[in-house]
């Protein structure tokens, strides 16, 4: 049954984002305020990288008055709606990623998260 899921079978629609320009500070807060472990980071609809919980950890706390720019990753892999699920997992495992942006035309539609992935094999008959 998972060789026949694709992302667009178990991606997070309604996705928390934030901007280039959004201080690190209020990304770190919209990520507490909603549960998450990352952002992925949004400039006119388009993807331009993902800021983690992680990554502001490391930078310390000085990193609070920076623009998520300067902190946000932006060599990410990303998925298409048609990407199988067994291509993302592999990765997801390979790489140690948390979540996978999916994209549409370079705009970001959904996301692949850990636990997405769990709740969705787990409903598997």
């Amino acid at each position: 049954m998972i060789k026949k899921l694709h992302a667009r079978d178990i991606m997070i629609e309604d996705v928390q984002i934030t901007s280039p320009n959004d201080l690190v500070a209020a990304a770190k807060l919209k990520m507490m305020r909603c549960n998450v472990g990352g952002l992925p980071v949004v400039d006119e609809e388009r993807l331009v990288g993902i800021i983690t919980h992680r990554d502001v950890l490391l930078a310390g706390g000085e990193a609070l008055g920076l623009k998520v720019d300067d902190l946000m990753s932006k060599d990410l892999y990303v998925a298409q709606k048609d990407t199988p699920i067994l291509e993302i997992t592999k990765v997801m495992a390979d790489k140690g990623y948390q979540r996978i942006p999916v994209v549409d035309g370079g705009n970001l539609v959904g996301l692949i998260t850990q636990s997405s992935l769990i709740r969705a094999l787990a409903g598997l008959d």
